[in-house]
């Protein structure tokens, strides 16, 4: 009778295991009635940390977002988690986001070994990522049907540089540093590409790893081969290295980086004022957010004075109102039916610009735009307009192994 009993007690308790929705997969979401939960990872320390204002910059946007009341009535919820530019440091966020905090998407995330990392991952889950902070080819390619692209492609970005050196200042010898990764060897195909057109070619192009922090022998290479600009695809610390030690070496060639590196008043304290003096270059990817004439300029950045009193009003800062808008935007349009189907559709079908590039998404692309505009740091690190809105009309790799 007493083995009847406990084998009764067994049956019911894996009844009650197999019947119960798994929290895991079955209710979880990513939302409910009173909130929407979104993450992103972001380098707050490291060599990198320049760049972790993206993700405090979004977190701007939200807090606005929540102050007016939420979307449809749901707040959103917020995570930021620092990955120290580290891949695997990513992850582990990544999964704690997904599994334990059971966010509903992605918003930005900057590095493209630390995005490739987690990619297969959040695919896998099916976890909506929004304009992620990288313009490596490989995030689309193949199509991932859960990652839009706001960030311009590095192949346009360096394509769009090499055009402007080229055809507007008439360059002649030109150099090329760069990280040693996906970016680095993206931004080189735009280049060469773009230089083939005019039977030009990189007179150098001198390789950085990530972690190194003495570039003297890059530097000196560039300075003997001639070069008299240098576009640079080098994160903020290592660019402001290169550029001090040309200095002191007496090589001062022109300066243009990709739009990695526009936030020249940033720049400008890392070199204590080199960046401006020796007026360096790069693309850029939105408004000019100390030009207040324009509406929706003014409107962030006075929220930032009253939301943010311990931020800088810069580039990067703005940069993660860029990436929010396009998912807060979705959000709205998807209504108070919230699903993830309701967002993807939305996203699927968005035309839309904020204080970023102009984005035009289908169900088949989600690509970024392919157009950038050409700066200059001025005397005080304020924007001077070289170039406006400029588009590479010349095919993209992807496009060319398609066909």
């Amino acid at each position: 009778m007493r083995e009847k009993k406990l084998i009764l007690v067994m049956v019911v308790v894996l009844c009650a295991v197999f019947l119960t929705p798994y929290e895991g997969l079955a209710q979880k979401q990513g939302f409910d009635d009173k909130e929407i939960r979104i993450g992103q990872w972001g380098p707050q320390t490291g060599p990198a940390a320049p760049w972790g204002a993206i993700a405090r910059g979004s977190k701007l946007l939200f807090d606005l977002v929540n102050e007016e009341g939420g979307i449809h009535g749901r707040k959103i919820r917020y995570f930021i988690r620092d990955d120290q530019y580290n891949p695997s440091q990513t992850m582990a966020a990544v999964r704690d986001l997904v599994d334990r905090r059971d966010v509903f998407a992605f918003v930005g995330g900057v590095g493209t070994a630390p995005g490739l990392a987690v990619q297969a991952f959040l695919k896998q889950r099916e976890i909506i990522w929004v304009s992620p902070s990288t313009g490596a080819k490989n995030f689309y390619e193949p199509h991932n049907p859960y990652i839009w692209g706001q960030f311009v492609l590095y192949e346009d970005d360096g394509s769009i540089i090499a055009k402007f050196l080229a055809e507007t200042k008439k360059f002649k010898k030109i150099g090329f540093l760069y990280q040693n990764d996906d970016w680095g060897h993206d931004v080189m195909l735009g280049i060469n590409k773009r230089l083939k057109t005019y039977g030009m070619e990189l007179i150098a192009a001198l390789p950085v790893e990530p972690i190194e922090r003495d570039l003297s022998s890059q530097i000196t290479r560039l300075r003997s081969s001639g070069v008299e600009v240098v576009i640079g695809a080098v994160g903020p610390v290592q660019a402001g290295i290169a550029l001090r030690t040309a200095v002191a070496m007496g090589f001062r060639p022109q300066w243009i980086h990709c739009s990695n590196l526009v936030d020249y008043v940033l720049m400008n304290h890392i070199t204590d004022g080199l960046w401006s003096k020796e007026g360096v270059m790069s693309t850029a990817f939105a408004e000019n957010i100390f030009d207040y004439k324009i509406p929706s300029v003014n409107y962030y950045a006075e929220a930032a004075k009253r939301l943010s009193p311990g931020e800088r009003w810069g580039m990067f800062f703005a940069a993660g109102i860029v990436v929010a808008e396009p998912l807060v935007e979705a959000l709205k349009r998807a209504g108070r039916e919230l699903s993830k189907e309701a967002v993807v559709r939305e996203l699927n079908n968005m035309t839309f610009q904020g204080i970023g590039p102009k984005i035009k998404w289908t169900t088949t692309n989600h690509r970024p735009p392919r157009e950038l505009r050409i700066w200059q740091s001025g005397p005080g690190g304020e924007v001077i307009v070289l170039q406006d809105w400029t588009v590479n009309e010349l095919p993209l790799e992807i496009d060319r192994k398609k066909n």
